[in-house]
């Protein structure tokens, strides 16, 4: 298992390609408690099945540039929850209907949040 710093800097990098492209309501979880192979949950919400698609994208791109392996990507034909697993850290992208349905929050509700500093994406003008 990687450092926790490097999860956290693979938080980082995720959370910034998923508010690029537009990604709303951003959580991360700690879940290296319940969960031993794993550190963070970054829970992301799109606003269509093509956003959805794109911010998962960016996530994996960023992500594999900056030197991190994809161990498994599920979900990305149907784009409606995508899961990305970087091992120490695990991207989930949801349509916003089965954010609400699956309700992964409630789910890990027990574990702590991780605070994110993410900046939000310039203005086209």
């Amino acid at each position: 298992m990687q450092s926790p710093d490097s999860a956290r800097e693979m938080l980082q990098i995720a959370a910034d390609a998923a508010a690029s492209k537009g990604g709303d309501d951003l959580l991360a979880l700690d879940v290296s408690e319940p969960l031993p192979l794993v550190d963070v949950f970054l829970l992301v919400t799109g606003n269509s099945e093509r956003n959805v698609a794109a911010i998962a994208d960016e996530v994996e791109d960023r992500l594999i540039e900056s030197g991190h392996k994809r161990v498994r990507r599920e979900g990305r034909a149907e784009a409606r929850w995508v899961l990305l697993d970087f091992g120490d850290l695990i991207v989930h992208v949801f349509h916003a209907e089965e954010r609400v349905y699956y309700g992964l929050e409630r789910l890990w509700k027990d574990c702590p949040v991780i605070p994110l500093d993410v900046a939000e994406p310039a203005a086209e003008g």
